[in-house]
């Protein structure tokens, strides 16, 4: 994975800046904060992550963490797990839960939605055949409604199971006795997420820092 100095150089700071669309400040925070959680070493693992207390009480932890492993998200055409990463795929992989500038174009709101989206159905497409199961979108929904601050746990799971329901009817429809429901792909996952607003809702607390705070 991506070697990365000790002390990044302002060079490497702007090339990452322009990547993600984090601020040089908000590089050196996260950089800062990379090697506290990997011990002063150059590279990350699993077990660094599984060993923080806030993340410990998240629902879908495991999914967070495989995350940060996942080649699929560096955005280098890369596929498949990896045991380790370095300092410029933390940062790609934090960049998706960094809400959109409100200066940005509606283009690239676009893009950036799309982006988070892939992210999302990458993390429930655990086995990397391009689809998610109905049951994985529920989970999906239900986490995106909880955390938007108006809704509760038991709500937000209740439309979620609606939801759930109502993507069976549109993506199942009358089925014949030998066909077999082969799952949900990220385009169809676009389209029925279309009205979701996400943008502002995928964020982390687990690194001693509100993501949400990270979008001057």
């Amino acid at each position: 994975m991506g070697a990365f100095h000790s002390v990044p150089d302002d060079h490497e700071y702007h090339i990452l800046s322009e990547k993600t669309g984090f601020s040089l400040e908000q590089i050196g925070i996260l950089h800062n904060r990379f090697k506290q959680l990997s011990h002063n070493s150059d590279v990350l693992r699993r077990n660094d992550l599984h060993t923080i207390p806030d993340l410990a009480c998240n629902p879908i932890r495991s999914q967070i963490v495989e995350a940060f492993f996942d080649g699929r998200n560096f955005r280098k055409n890369c596929e498949g797990p990896v045991q380790e990463i370095g300092f410029e795929e933390f940062l790609i992989v934090m960049s998706y839960f960094r809400p959109p500038s409100v200066h940005m174009t509606e283009e690239q709101r676009e893009d950036i939605r799309r982006h988070k989206l892939r992210f999302l159905f990458n993390m429930h497409d655990t086995d990397n055949d391009g689809t998610i199961t109905l049951e994985e979108y529920r989970h999906v929904v239900e986490e995106l409604l909880s955390r938007s601050g108006s809704l509760g746990r038991e709500t937000a799971k209740g439309i979620a199971d609606a939801a759930m329901l109502e993507v069976a009817n549109m993506s199942m429809g009358r089925m014949g006795p030998g066909e077999v429901y082969a799952g949900i792909t990220f385009e169809h996952f676009l389209k029925i997420l279309k009205d979701i607003e996400i943008e502002t809702r995928m964020h982390i607390r687990f690194l001693n820092m509100d993501t949400t705070t990270l979008c001057k």
